[in-house]
């Protein structure tokens, strides 16, 4: 890229930024917490922004029995495809659906409240900001005039928050989309190419029921339940020591996050539920790590022959690893990037886990980029008061546009 090229499409940019911020504000508005997971309307806000924007919006539905099996009410996903010739394909992912706000917040979690250049909502760092981010990166190419020679596609879609399994992966196998690369949301000062698998599974404990003044009539599940959780967390210590490789990955980590049972307090609980997050590392096998933690509940619930126990896969995401695609992508990255920001920004790891590597799955080379401070924890991601600084949307913006550049000349 030029320096003219470069001046030019930053120029473009600013032009518009009023409106991104406006497009952005509008989409915050738009309440799409997942669970519960409705998040049609939200596609449809969306779509006629875009189409504002004088973008053509596909929307493809996807089937209710299947986001019902998901967990979810309505998904609707987009995808916007502009082509400038004959080419690579590009795609650029961003997903809708948020997290439920929580507690404590101090601003309207969807009012887009701007203080001191700083816009509060939830989703406007994760990652709604890439909607805006992308859609105005496109819309100053397009007015560019540069003579670029492929395709940009916008996939905006609506369930990262449970896996991404009816968003970016519904598409892919659908044949809706086959690009060259891709780009997921992520943060402006950091290049992700690996993050953390996730295995999900749901533990029922079942007993039988009995009255609390007699309880050894009865088969306690929440002390059965008790003893499979102390071994897991004795098997999460021994995880410490096994770092990854990786840059930014850390160890790998259980979390139970879920739990429920019981009848009433004077009565024996004949059944307990209860689900954990096992992250896994580049390089672990996710195979054996799925029977690692099997072993280690069936090992804790033989202590209990007469209870129960049943063990249900929820959700298994692979550790996304760059290949030689995702390296080349992420270099380019890094340069546009270092230069926009001011600081030099180079390809890390997350310890979290995304729909991006449904694309690579596909075998898509992807990493992750987008508007947002270095880490998840400064736009307070998942937390209450989530916010973005203005000007690091402005730079992604410039920043993704530039790449878009590098890859289409």
């Amino acid at each position: 890229m030029t320096p003219t090229d470069a001046d030019s499409l930053r120029r473009l940019i600013a032009e518009r930024a009023d409106d991104q911020r406006r497009f952005l504000a509008e989409l915050v508005k738009v309440p799409s917490d997942n669970p519960p997971g409705d998040c049609a309307p939200h596609a449809a806000r969306a779509a006629e922004l875009l189409e504002g924007l004088g973008f053509t919006v596909e929307r493809h539905r996807v089937p209710e029995e299947t986001v019902r099996a998901a967990g979810m009410i309505s998904v609707t996903n987009l995808i916007v495809r502009h082509r400038f010739g004959e080419g690579p394909t590009i795609a650029l992912n961003a997903h809708g659906d948020v997290v439920p706000p929580g507690e404590g917040w101090t601003h309207d979690p969807y009012g887009a409240e701007v203080v001191d250049g700083v816009m509060y909502g939830r989703g406007v760092a994760v990652s709604k900001s890439d909607f805006a981010t992308y859609a105005f990166a496109l819309d100053a190419l397009k007015r560019s005039g540069l003579p670029l020679k492929g395709t940009v596609e916008l996939h905006f879609t609506y369930d990262e928050e449970i896996g991404g399994e009816i968003g970016p992966g519904w598409i892919l196998a659908q044949g809706l989309t086959k690009p060259d690369y891709a780009i997921s949301a992520g943060f402006s000062y950091g290049v992700v190419w690996a993050h953390n698998g996730c295995l999900h599974l749901e533990v029922e404990v079942t007993g039988r029921s009995a009255h609390a003044a007699i309880p050894a009539t009865g088969i306690d599940a929440l002390e059965a339940a008790t003893h499979i959780l102390s071994g897991l967390y004795a098997y999460r210590d021994t995880l410490r020591g096994k770092v990854s490789e990786v840059a930014g990955i850390g160890a790998p980590q259980l979390n139970v996050g879920l739990i429920a049972g019981g009848i009433n307090t004077n009565v024996v609980p004949d059944r307990v539920t209860f689900r954990l997050d096992r992250r896994i590392v580049p390089g672990e096998s996710v195979e054996q790590v799925d029977a690692q933690v099997r072993a280690v509940i069936a090992g804790a619930a033989a202590d209990f022959p007469k209870a129960r126990v049943a063990v249900k896969r929820i959700l298994l995401a692979r550790p996304l690893v760059p290949d030689a695609g995702a390296r080349h992508l992420a270099q380019i990255l890094c340069r546009n990037a270092s230069a926009v920001v001011g600081e030099e920004v180079r390809p890390t790891g997350v310890p979290l886990y995304t729909d991006a590597r449904l694309y690579a799955e596909a075998g898509v080379p992807v990493v992750l980029y987008g508007a947002g401070p270095h880490t998840i924890e400064e736009a307070n991601g998942h937390r209450a008061d989530e916010n973005l600084r203005l000007t690091d949307l402005d730079k992604a913006t410039e920043v993704i546009a530039r790449t878009l550049q590098d890859l289409l000349a």
